[in-house]
């Protein structure tokens, strides 16, 4: 239990690559054990301190809020994806804890690599602002400066599958780090127009997942007061969601359907560009159409089993998330979305928590696939209508108090 005064932390997503460096700061991560049970987030003796010669790296797409509200989730999911794609593309050989946060990204390295994380990064925020129209800000914050503060960065890997571990956070650390990026310090610039990073294996084709229960809820919550009310807090909550286990997974069983549309995102990750050549825009909307009435075989084509992929697909999505707080994207119906917000209401007066959600019809889908032979691709899973921005925003509105209840602000 993290009963020791240190925040509790939201999920991150790890990337898995071969490690051949020596190095103990390199081998770090990957020679954390992993734990395959969710419960086990609020398990202190999970974590770890990351090494003192590393640094945090946090991202945001600013004034994400409004691109959302003018229906651009998918673009603002995937420049917050981009971010992981081009780092872990630009390292190959490195195993890094990071963390999809919907409209950013977070992680952790080693500060060998900080200028190949640096120069990433700044061709990551170019792209995304002359691509996608969208400002993708960025800092770099070595963790010596973090623990002057009296605060840690704390990591654990979660195996939702057998495919892929996860990166969990806690200490506080990321938290004043993402303070830190919003408050202007640590910037890093983007690069020069013209400038571009790797995006290989970044896709984002698949159409917004409906409810099959009744909303979709994405839940972020944080510790207020009471650190060890907020570690008993979230341990009833996660027992109330498994209670209701498997049905909460926001995917269907057998993996989501292709998008009706043409996808241009997948276009501008390749060109730089949102403006697709006609033949292109045909191919791939015929390809979508016959995968929707199931004219594709899910036959091996060259390696590639689809039926396969679709499977560890579901199995690897990334929908439960601890870094500095707990968030959660899940399908369930309106009645249990009420028992929760009503049980993180009472939870919030007696100051164990702050929280936010905002429920929605659909959840969207963001994928990063290095190899889509192998099983460790990642997929990150944010509400289709605003998602964990959305609730981010209802926290705030709690943590500045005196706002009329979650019960009262929900929105589909």
């Amino acid at each position: 239990m993290m009963v020791d005064g240190s925040e509790p932390a939201f999920e991150v997503g790890l990337f898995q690559t071969k490690v051949d460096h020596e190095a103990e700061d390199d081998s770090f991560y990957q020679a954390l054990v992993p734990f395959d049970s969710f419960d086990d987030v609020v398990r202190r003796d999970r974590y770890r301190p990351l090494p003192n010669d590393w640094i945090i790296a946090v991202t945001d797409v600013s004034r994400s809020t409004g691109a959302i509200e003018q229906g651009r989730y998918r673009e603002v999911n995937t420049a917050g994806a981009a971010v992981l794609a081009a780092v872990s593309n630009a390292l190959p050989d490195l195993q890094f804890p990071s963390t999809f946060g919907g409209d950013g990204a977070s992680f952790a390295a080693p500060s060998s690599y900080s200028s190949i994380i640096r120069d990433a990064l700044a061709k990551t925020a170019a792209w995304a602002e002359d691509a996608l129209g969208l400002t993708l800000r960025i800092a770099v914050i070595p963790i010596a400066d973090i623990r002057a503060q009296h605060l840690d960065v704390l990591v654990a890997r979660f195996a939702p599958s057998s495919n892929v571990t996860y990166a969990m956070f806690a200490g506080g650390g990321l938290a004043w780090a993402e303070r830190k990026l919003k408050q202007g310090g640590y910037i890093v610039p983007r690069a020069p127009v013209g400038a571009t990073a790797d995006l290989t294996g970044l896709s984002c084709r698949f159409a917004p997942i409906s409810t099959k229960h009744g909303v979709i809820l994405s839940l972020i919550v944080v510790p207020s007061d009471d650190p060890t009310s907020f570690v008993e807090l979230i341990q009833e909550l996660l027992r109330t969601l498994r209670s209701h286990e498997p049905g909460l997974h926001p995917l269907p069983a057998e993996g989501p359907l292709p998008a009706w549309s043409v996808d241009y995102l997948d276009h501008a990750i390749k060109k730089g560009s949102r403006k697709m050549p006609f033949a292109a825009w045909a191919a791939k909307c015929s390809r979508a159409i016959l995968a929707r009435v199931g004219i594709l075989p899910g036959l091996p084509i060259g390696g590639f089993d689809e039926d396969r992929f679709q499977r560890e697909l579901v199995e690897n999505t990334d929908y439960r998330k601890f870094d500095d707080g707990l968030r959660m994207t899940v399908d369930c119906s309106t009645e249990l979305a009420d028992v929760i917000d009503a049980r993180l209401e009472e939870a919030q007066r007696r100051g164990a928590c702050l929280f936010g959600t905002h429920r929605q019809l659909a959840a969207n889908l963001t994928c990063f696939v290095p190899s889509p032979t192998r099983a460790d691709h990642v997929h990150f899973v944010d509400g289709a209508s605003g998602g964990y921005a959305y609730a981010a925003a209802n926290l705030k509105r709690n943590v500045a108090g005196g706002e009329a209840p979650q019960s009262e602000r929900r929105s589909a």
